[in-house]
């Protein structure tokens, strides 16, 4: 791409405009466009045929997404993936796909679209706008809820090794993944620490598919699944109790209520991990700081302070150990009975 114009309100009008390639990259993702071109260039015509789309209107979002660099326009109408647009396949080792396919969706575009109400009232824009909360949404909804999830398993992908490569899990005897979804992480622990056993622990339908996954990795015979709500109990039994992206989607009164219920099964020598960003000082990681406001539209929580994680741990019985930053750009936030 040529040298952009770097005056502030043309740089400013980049930004405002920023929508607009999200969008683009979700119609595409939604499509399949980066899966068909895996085999090489294809003209937007055949690409057209393939996806069931308007030839014209394709080739126009496929020469936009050229322009900014997720595709490559070739000569007679024909385009290929650039190394940015190699991670919208579907099949992409750390790929996005399954979360562009969901980030455009109406449920969650039109309560970022409320966004101005959420800030004006301090509500919940997505329940302004639908009626009910996210998690009530999608259960009513088995295809959001399996968009979302295969949204989930992306960010998962690319998150899950950089936890194991910066934090020492294999300390513990047995690891309890609460909300683990589908076990992915824990397989790939149980994986990376032979002596180690897992509960995974989920709601019903979530760890539904989670022995695929575990005897996928080979590590089956070691994880027990159990499932439930973390507001109603959490399995006993480990020395170290695990939550990944939970924490973040709560307000501090369920967030204190999920953590007291680790605190009820937490042994006294064992050790609570709480995985989420952790926000830093002024003007620095608009990811954390975006996500914050994700918190806010979407599932109605929050991303905090480490000054504001121990304050949480405390008033649920533990005390903030410490914070290990991982290259994905969440902590590992460890907790020890008070």
């Amino acid at each position: 791409m040529a040298d952009q114009d770097q005056r502030p309100a043309v740089e400013l009008r980049r930004l405002v405009n920023g929508y607009q390639v999200s969008q683009c990259i979700y119609v595409a993702a939604a499509l399949g466009i980066a899966d068909l071109l895996a085999d090489g260039p294809r003209s937007s015509d055949e690409l057209a045929a393939a996806a069931d789309a308007d030839p014209r209107s394709l080739h126009r979002l496929l020469r936009a997404l050229a322009a900014v660099g997720v595709l490559c326009e070739e000569d007679d109408r024909r385009f290929a993936l650039t190394e940015l647009g190699e991670a919208i396949r579907s099949d992409a080792p750390e790929g996005i796909a399954g979360w562009a396919a969901f980030v455009g969706r109406p449920s969650h575009w039109q309560a970022w679209g409320d966004l101005l109400h959420s800030v004006r009232t301090g509500e919940n824009a997505f329940r302004h706008v639908h009626g009910t909360d996210v998690w009530s949404y999608r259960a009513e909804r088995p295809e959001e809820s399996e968009v979302f999830d295969r949204a989930m398993m992306t960010l998962t992908r690319s998150s899950n090794r950089a936890f194991v490569e910066a934090y020492d899990f294999g300390r513990f005897g047995t690891i309890v993944d609460v909300g683990g979804g589908n076990g992915a992480l824990l397989a790939l622990l149980l994986a990376r620490y032979p002596a180690l056993k897992g509960v995974l622990f989920d709601q019903p339908h979530v760890v539904a598919g989670a022995g695929e996954v575990l005897g996928a990795a080979g590590v089956a015979e070691r994880c027990r699944v159990v499932s439930g709500s973390f507001f109603d109990g959490i399995p006993p039994g480990g020395d170290a109790y695990l939550l990944k992206a939970i924490i973040h989607d709560w307000e501090d009164a369920e967030s204190r209520a999920i953590l007291r219920e680790c605190r009820a099964v937490v042994p006294d020598a064992g050790a609570l991990l709480v995985i989420d960003r952790v926000l830093g000082p002024p003007n620095t990681d608009p990811a954390a700081k975006l996500s914050d406001l994700n918190m806010l539209v979407a599932a109605g929580g929050c991303e905090r302070t480490l000054e504001e994680f121990e304050s949480l741990f405390a008033e649920a019985g533990f005390r903030l150990v410490g914070a290990t930053p991982t290259a994905a750009g969440l902590s590992v936030i460890e907790g020890a009975p008070d």
